[in-house]
């Protein structure tokens, strides 16, 4: 798949759910705020409430790229813990690796945030993770690898060509961007990331 495929289907994707994924599908959504295909315009029809929780754990999906086997993971687990299960599964998934990658402005998309981390660019305490599901703990550093922060990807993100479009820096990360380096310095709590979902309806599309 070339990458102008994947970017049209991002925009389609993000018509579809209501939320732009991605910097290039903001512009399209300002345009056609509406769903994809001839009755897009057409006024919703009173949806049911499958239809509502199904399209919010699309949505929560769709932000952090999960094929449907992994989000339903991050739901049994969230369930056995203590707290709201809801934001126990945000709150979870907002220490995986790519996703703070994005978060600190290493990335522009999240799926260009998982290729980083894929092609062994990335560093945990020094050490490379090429696992986008890793964990990152309170205390724990990332970092472009040496090598790596010499191209232009990096280069660009260094210079903070990627903040205009991402979403302000949560307080749970200590970020350098000319080092492109990174601390999660405490676990995220729900409130402040920076995610469009009902979380509640996502528990109760698993838990009906």
């Amino acid at each position: 798949m070339t990458a102008v495929t994947k970017s049209r289907r991002q925009v389609r994707l993000s018509r579809k759910l209501g939320i732009p994924l991605t910097p290039k599908a903001v512009k399209h959504f300002e345009k056609r705020p509406y769903p994809p295909g001839e009755h897009g315009r057409a006024r919703r029809r009173t949806e049911s409430d499958y239809a509502v929780r199904l399209r919010e754990k699309q949505r929560l999906r769709a932000q952090y790229a999960l094929r449907e086997k992994q989000l339903l993971k991050v739901y049994e687990v969230a369930r056995k813990n203590p707290g709201l299960t809801g934001e126990v599964m945000v709150e979870d998934l907002e220490t995986r690796l790519d996703a703070l990658v994005l978060r600190s402005g290493f990335a522009r998309t999240i799926l260009q945030a998982r290729q980083a981390v894929t092609h062994r660019h990335i560093l945990v305490d020094g050490k490379i993770v090429d696992r986008p599901s890793f964990r990152v703990k309170p205390g724990q550093t990332l970092q472009v690898k040496p090598k790596s922060q010499t191209t232009t990807p990096f280069q660009v993100a260094a210079a903070g060509a990627h903040r205009d479009v991402l979403p302000q820096l949560p307080g749970y990360l200590d970020v350098s961007l000319e080092k492109l380096s990174a601390t999660l310095t405490r676990a995220p709590k729900r409130a402040e990331v920076p995610v469009t979902c009902e979380v509640q309806l996502v528990v109760e599309f698993y838990a009906r």
